[in-house]
């Protein structure tokens, strides 16, 4: 029995010295694929993606935030005044900032009767016509809470339960998922 498998042993130890038969081409260094029919060349090879500006030709932010701090970004990031993530700005793609309606009222115009806009459109204005106190000036933003409190708590934290966290709603460092408040963080 011992024989057999010393004999067993042997032939399979020396099967396994052959080398493969294969085709050349596939061992030749300059083997090109036969391209496919009705495939173009950017289907089948990614072309490399090229970073877009933070701001377009005309000044437009392409990410900009949504409480209306200054500014903007290349990206969806942190507000650098107020810590609230960057949305994105349609207006960045449009080519140049869509033109807003002037708005014209006529000189004799009363109280109450409606304010001609831009385009023939109309709009009828609030408290009977008398002119509105003027608004309060913007509140200055609030600084941004720390990433972490004197805990050691994320403000926020992955739902995939990700290691980590930031101070802000920003993509995941390791899966990418958007990451959700945290309330332990207030307590």
């Amino acid at each position: 029995m011992i024989r057999l498998f010393f004999v067993l042993f042997i032939a399979i130890i020396c099967s396994c010295g052959n080398a493969p038969e294969r085709g050349e081409p596939i061992l030749d260094g300059s083997y090109e694929p036969t391209p496919v029919p009705g495939a173009s060349a950017a289907s089948t090879a990614a072309a490399p993606a090229t970073a877009e500006p933070a701001q377009n030709a005309e000044g437009v932010w392409h990410y900009t935030c949504p409480q209306g701090c200054a500014g903007g970004g290349a990206s969806a990031t942190p507000c650098s005044v107020c810590g609230t993530t960057l949305a994105h700005n349609q207006l960045y793609h449009a080519g140049g900032a869509t033109p807003q309606p002037a708005i014209t009222t006529s000189a004799g115009s009363t109280a109450g009767q409606p304010i001609t806009i831009g385009g023939g459109s109309t709009i009828n204005p609030l408290g009977g016509g008398a002119p509105a106190a003027p608004a309060a000036p913007a509140a200055a933003p609030a600084t941004p809470e720390p990433a972490q409190n004197a805990a050691g708590v994320w403000h926020y934290t992955c739902s995939a339960g990700c290691g980590g966290g930031a101070g802000s709603a920003i993509a995941c460092a390791t899966c990418g998922n958007t990451l959700v408040h945290n309330p332990v963080y207030h307590n």
